[in-house]
């Protein structure tokens, strides 16, 4: 496999709708800017679905990935390694931030695991059927993945991907749940912005003393080590410092963007698979938006090498998919907003002989005037 490949597959939104997306705009009883950035949000997924007026965000669905890291056992994570599951289990239950909220806004949600380090059958089938290996390697010493995990990994977010196109979802809140996921994302981060560690580092979802941050800085800074020689392939770089639930999601980030889906990213996790998937293809992130600003590092110089803009600021750091699901109503109502206001009645037409006849007048009466002397 090779992800250059996608970059043949993968065309723009169509700018010819676009542009006719503005025209429709102009000509809606609301004032043009009145609505703000609603009216940007509107006419890029009117682009994306091909469609003027835009339909209506109908069929949106969270998936999130999840995994356990290695290099979580270095005391990197606010979270004991190895303990994603508990997560897992939790969202399942309805108990996490994002199943709240999912469930708050009528949003089905899909967990998939690609690297859980427990036993399957502490999860529903539905769930651990598509794992590729239990947990991934520590990145600072060694490999996350072989290269057959890796495009193992990859082909399975792809699959997602395209189960999600065919079930008629039309718009993707893209999660994570993950110990040690934020040390590798910062090193994937760090190593295709040619940035040190300590620019990218983060105190993750859980939060981190200062201890623990150094320790993150040094396993960033050494893993880094190791993805400098394999920048040149980006599934090579996957393996070597990602993971399989990193992997998984380039994949899905790919192949939504070959089946014209769009998505929304949620924190720094998302935010990495994103570059690498743009360094792959560097079309794809204009099927993107990013939801939130995490306030990880490594996030904020992810979004400005894509050039992405987030939609909120909320300071929200949980992850989990949270922050980009409080950004879909948003989505939602500029689709709903540019779909159902109504357009200005068009102004009447001034009848052609009504203006010819108007300047002749004073001329006839000229010559009247002339005749009577």
């Amino acid at each position: 496999m090779n992800l250059d490949d996608f970059s043949d597959l993968i065309e723009r939104p169509d700018g010819g709708v676009r542009r006719d997306a503005e025209e429709r705009r102009e000509r809606l009883t609301v004032p043009p800017g009145a609505l703000g950035r609603l009216d940007e949000l509107a006419e890029w997924l009117s682009a994306a679905q091909q469609s003027v007026p835009v339909r209506t965000v109908e069929q949106p669905r969270l998936v999130i990935f999840a995994g356990d890291h290695g290099v979580a056992e270095l005391g990197v994570s606010g979270r004991a390694a190895g303990s994603a599951y508990e997560l897992v289990r939790a969202t399942l239950d309805g108990a996490g931030p994002a199943a709240v909220l999912a469930r708050r806004f009528s949003v089905p949600l899909r967990v998939v695991d690609a690297s859980l380090d427990c036993d399957p059958e502490l999860l529903p089938e539905s769930v651990v059927r598509h794992r590729v290996r239990r947990g991934s390697g520590r990145i600072d010493v060694e490999d996350a993945l072989s290269a057959e995990e890796a495009e193992r990994a990859v082909r399975l977010g792809m699959a997602i991907a395209d189960e999600e196109a065919d079930s008629g979802t039309d718009l993707v809140v893209l999660g994570d749940l993950s110990v040690g996921g934020t040390t590798a994302a910062a090193t994937l981060i760090a190593a295709l912005c040619g940035t040190d560690a300590s620019v990218v580092t983060g105190r993750g979802g859980a939060g981190i003393d200062d201890l623990a941050w150094m320790r993150k800085c040094a396993a960033v800074r050494d893993a880094l080590r190791r993805a400098r020689p394999v920048l040149g392939d980006q599934l090579e770089l996957l393996a070597a410092v990602g993971g399989a639930d990193l992997a998984a999601m380039t994949g899905f980030l790919l192949q939504s963007a070959v089946r014209r889906m769009p998505v929304i990213l949620d924190g720094v996790v998302s935010a990495a698979c994103a570059l690498v998937a743009q360094r792959a293809a560097f079309r794809a992130p204009d099927w993107w938006l990013a939801g939130q600003v995490s306030g990880e590092p490594a996030q904020t110089k992810a979004l400005d090498r894509m050039a992405l803009t987030p939609l909120l600021d909320h300071g929200v750091t949980v992850g989990e998919g949270s922050g980009a699901l409080l950004a879909l109503p948003l989505v939602q109502a500029a689709a709903a907003l540019a779909a159902e206001l109504p357009e200005r009645a068009a102004e009447p037409v001034p009848d052609d002989g009504a203006e010819e006849e108007g300047p002749g007048e004073p001329d006839q009466d000229r010559e009247r005037a002339l005749d009577a002397t």
